[in-house]
């Protein structure tokens, strides 16, 4: 992941955007990059996956008249490049975050139309003092947003802002309750009230001290009806497979997390088929008082085994001794699932090995592979969710 932040205002700004974007330095340590100038102030810190030695952010277009930060991955980058390229587009570097500046400059707004990939990113046009900011479809990558005495700010976390000790701090009593009803607090809310979070899918456009918002994706459902199931099951492994191959195009080391279940072992049965060196994998179980709940890694080391990973396994000890404050400091805001900490002992473990790694999180629920939502399922359903977790094993 890298961070983002930015300020935009028309009044001359006068702001240290270095101290704001050092506040995200954790999200990216291996460089950072600032663009300053009479109304806009961006910075960016990296965390180098694709093109290590070139795409140091922000990145400028030809004539310098537009810029961009940029947080996330394009999978199909490579792709427009060659489009973008017999358009007359030049480019400097070989990422892809270039690739994400000449698209607006072709296709203006509906450069998102074109992007494949997880993405919060913001195009500065100095000429026009037009910002642009844009957060994927999913809000795989974070990004807030917030006004304060006539600027606009935009950063990964909220604690960028923050950063400016005049911004205010009033609890949003709507959030606070969302947050007791649902243990987290839904976009576009934050507990304060003068931050909000960039919903999935959408845009902002802000220029003169206006901004538009618009949403430029969501959700459709198109049943197809007599289809056989093993249209279904084929279509799925197919698309699984696509989306595991675009997520393993890296320069850095790269790996999984792996507890042995359904969502996580596919995952590593699908890079396993797409690598020819073994796949690092990494899981965690937790000792002492247990009863074995907590611990998976028996049924990690039977799909390591099957697939020949260089897996690694570790037992953490419950020791939460100022756990708690470093993820309430991660978050900004309260945050109510317990499922943090094995993933910051996890991520934690796997990050002195590689850089990048997948992981099948959210895998349960978009399958309903979780009982207690099987109970109220439509039972046309369960047929093709057992056949689709056979599969995997079947097939892999």
């Amino acid at each position: 992941m890298c961070g983002i932040f930015g300020v935009v205002s028309s009044e001359p700004l006068r702001l240290d955007i270095e101290t704001y974007t050092h506040t995200l330095s954790h999200r990216g340590p291996d460089d950072y990059g600032i663009h300053r100038d009479e109304y806009a102030g961006l910075g960016h810190r990296r965390l180098s996956i694709i093109d290590l030695a070139g795409s140091k952010q922000p990145i400028y277009n030809e004539d310098q008249s537009k810029c961009i930060i940029f947080n996330g991955e394009i999978y199909n980058f490579q792709e427009l490049r060659k489009i973008l390229l017999s358009r007359g587009h030049r480019f400097s570097t070989n990422g892809d975050t270039e690739t994400i500046l000449h698209a607006y400059e072709e296709w203006g707004n509906k450069c998102v139309d074109h992007l494949r990939g997880m993405f919060a990113f913001a195009i500065w046009d100095l000429k026009n003092k037009t910002l642009f900011i844009a957060r994927d479809r999913l809000g795989i990558k974070p990004l807030f947003y917030a006004q304060h005495q006539g600027r606009f700010y935009f950063a990964s976390e909220m604690k960028a802002i923050l950063a400016d000790g005049s911004f205010p701090r009033k609890i949003n009593e709507l959030a606070l309750t969302s947050y007791f009803s649902y243990s987290y607090i839904p976009a576009p809310l934050t507990i304060f009230t003068d931050i909000h979070k960039l919903e999935p899918g959408c845009t902002i456009t802000w220029q003169n001290g206006n901004f538009r918002k618009e949403k430029f994706w969501d959700l459709q459902f198109y049943p197809e009806r007599g289809r056989s199931e093993s249209y279904y099951t084929d279509t799925f492994m197919g698309l699984l497979q696509e989306a595991v191959d675009l997520r393993m195009i890296s320069e850095v080391p790269l790996g999984a997390f792996l507890s042995g279940g359904i969502d996580s072992s596919a995952i590593v049965a699908l890079m396993s088929k797409a690598s020819a060196s073994p796949i690092n994998t990494f899981c965690i179980g937790f000792g002492g008082n247990t009863g074995g709940y907590l611990d998976e890694r028996g049924y990690a080391r039977q799909v390591a085994e099957r697939y020949g990973t260089a897996h690694k396994d570790y037992e953490i000890a419950m020791n939460p001794d100022g756990l708690l404050e470093k993820i309430v400091r991660a978050f900004d805001e309260p945050f109510a699932d317990d499922s943090t900490i094995p993933s910051y002992y996890v991520c934690k473990i796997a990050r002195e090995n590689v850089t990048v790694a997948l992981s099948g999180l959210g895998g349960d629920g978009s399958l309903n592979f979780f009982s207690k939502y099987g109970r109220i399922a439509l039972s046309t359903i369960f047929p093709l969710r057992n056949s689709i977790g056979s599969d995997l094993f079947a097939r892999a």
